[in-house]
């Protein structure tokens, strides 16, 4: 009896272990129960009418379409993790798009200024500006979401968090700032590496663009 019990006991053991370290494959459906609907839709556009062969026609213009090999995931665990980064990129990616359009906007106006005066004066009005606008959107971001944040600005503006407040608010703030985020494990010269690290993340921004995940 204690036989039986043990190898019964081994036997699920063994199922346990192998279901742990199955493979999983991606699929659209698990696309969307680990992160929720598409944020974007994937676009069409209108460009006119077009000759062809004699016969006016209209033209369409379709948003890039992604295709990359499933991923396959050894286990559950790493299946967790890529869909995480998934599901925080349609949390901070939006915010990293605004911050972009921002920084252009006030990079183009502080260029327009004719002196050193009308652009310190600009800039510190910005700044007030900025944290009223993001500080209720950023403190509602876990720990993770706002370090993928620091590294998603440096992809969208081509310039880290810490190179973008040196250039415009000076080294001190920049200084300043970046002991602060160091207290939380993070830093504001963290930049983005589509080729190797931030690889996965990458793949998940394409697809979150084109309406794809």
């Amino acid at each position: 009896m204690v036989t039986k019990r043990f190898f019964t006991g081994l036997f699920l053991c063994l199922l346990v272990f192998n279901a742990s370290h199955a493979q999983l494959m991606a699929d659209e459906q698990m696309d969307r129960e680990m992160t929720g609907d598409p944020i974007f839709s994937h676009a069409m556009y209108y460009t006119g009418m077009v000759e062809d062969n004699g016969e006016m026609i209209p033209s369409f213009m379709f948003s890039d379409v992604y295709v990359f090999n499933k991923l396959v995931f050894k286990n559950t665990r790493q299946a967790k993790k890529y869909y995480k980064i998934a599901y925080n990129i349609k949390k901070v990616y939006p915010i990293a798009v605004e911050i972009q359009k921002t920084v252009n906007k006030t990079i183009a106006h502080i260029d327009s200024l004719p002196t050193k005066k009308e652009k310190d004066a600009f800039i510190k009005q910005a700044e007030k500006d900025l944290k009223k606008e993001y500080y209720p959107k950023l403190k509602k971001l876990t720990f993770s979401q706002g370090k993928l944040l620091i590294k998603l600005v440096d992809r969208q503006c081509d310039m880290t968090s810490y190179q973008l407040i040196k250039t415009y608010m000076g080294g001190f703030k920049a200084g300043f700032y970046n002991a602060f985020a160091s207290l939380f494990g993070a830093s504001l010269k963290k930049e983005y590496d589509p080729e190797c690290d931030d690889r996965l993340t990458e793949r998940a921004i394409l697809l979150i663009e084109s309406g794809q995940l």
